[in-house]
């Protein structure tokens, strides 16, 4: 079971639960975004089974008509194992995600696997137009080149500052020129893009020159916020915007919640003041 310090950020164990919990918000009007906890399989029986897991969450969307979409990892589906299970079971998500009208996000992780994960996305976009999007990491000095070859993609794009510690010598490690390079890219996507801009940040300034961008080039955009980060600003938001909530949930809850409370202070003081109860 998962404690109630852990229920802010992760909505169940069980698919049920995470269901439940979008349709909460959907009647607030704030979208979701479900992930199933899990990632970097050495098994393919293991990678095969979230896939399944995948696909039956698609139909659990579909049958309860949730506003919702499903982004999966690629290491939790297969991209560490020396097969093509990450393009076969992506591609058996996307195909099921498409009868059942659902939209596939795909996240990025560790630079190694940044080449895999854009073909195959670009892959998946080419047999479903505008069926699937992928999360693109500003911090990365790869971006501008990777941005450039998405905008001839018929895919989504959602634009982080990126999370993972990687190099120096391949990405940009200072907060400042993070911050630059993220606006720098928001008005790329704004420009160069139609449809498929997702804002994924929690940063007020982020949120308020997206916009501005919006204002200028009338492009289409939606923010995507964490659940239990800022839901107040979420719920606000959405009278005005596309606001979607990304839910995980899962049984391997435990190192999410710890990655959540240690990337901010205030989500630790939140934590420490449920232990202690104040």
């Amino acid at each position: 079971m998962i404690p109630p310090i852990a229920n802010r950020f992760v909505a169940g164990e069980e698919p049920e639960a995470a269901l439940a919990h979008v349709a909460e918000v959907n009647d607030r009007g704030v979208g979701g975004i479900l992930n199933l906890l899990g990632e970097h399989y050495d098994d393919r029986p293991d990678a095969d089974a979230d896939a399944d897991a995948y696909c039956r969450l698609v139909d659990g969307i579909a049958e309860r008509g949730l506003d919702a979409s499903v982004s999966v990892k690629p290491s939790q589906i297969g991209i560490d194992l020396p097969t093509t299970a990450f393009e076969e079971n992506l591609a058996r998500i996307v195909d099921r995600a498409i009868e059942r009208d659902v939209f596939v996000w795909v996240d990025m992780e560790d630079h190694e696997t940044t080449d895999q994960t854009l073909d195959a996305v670009c892959e998946q976009a080419e047999r479903h137009p505008h069926g699937v999007g992928l999360a693109i990491q500003a911090n990365l000095k790869r971006t501008e080149a990777d941005l450039a070859r998405l905008a001839d993609v018929p895919a989504a794009v959602r634009l982080v500052k990126g999370a993972y510690d990687e190099p120096a010598a391949i990405a940009y490690r200072e907060q400042e020129t993070v911050d630059e390079k993220y606006r720098e890219y928001l008005e790329f996507l704004f420009r160069e893009f139609d449809e498929g801009v997702a804002v994924g940040s929690h940063d007020p300034a982020m949120l308020e020159y997206a916009r501005e961008l919006h204002e200028e080039y009338g492009t289409p955009f939606e923010i995507q916020m964490l659940m239990g980060v800022r839901e107040d600003a979420q719920f606000d938001l959405a009278e005005e915007y596309d606001v979607y909530q990304y839910a995980p949930y899962g049984p391997k809850w435990f190192q999410y919640f710890y990655r959540r409370v240690r990337e901010r202070k205030k989500n630790a003081l939140f934590a420490l003041r449920a232990v202690v109860g104040v």
